[in-house]
């Protein structure tokens, strides 16, 4: 029983971090979505690729898709 709780394994915390990076990344993409206004049906095409591409799919949204919001007056 000691050795499960004194055995630290660092890739399991790299992972469980990336993890959790990855779901904050998803869902703050998903709720800048939600609050902005897009061209025609951009506002869908860019939810489906947030949600069907977990991993590309939020850090394309960043690249391009931020670019792509309406500017409100």
């Amino acid at each position: 029983m000691n050795t499960i709780t004194n055995n630290f394994s660092i890739e399991l915390f790299i992972w469980q971090a990336f993890i959790l990076l990855a779901i904050g990344l998803w869902i703050y993409c998903l709720i800048d979505i939600l609050k902005n206004k897009f061209a025609q049906n951009n506002k869908l095409i860019w939810i489906l690729v947030v949600i069907f591409m977990p991993f590309i799919g939020p850090l394309l949204y960043i690249i391009i898709g931020k670019n792509k919001k309406l500017k409100l007056n």
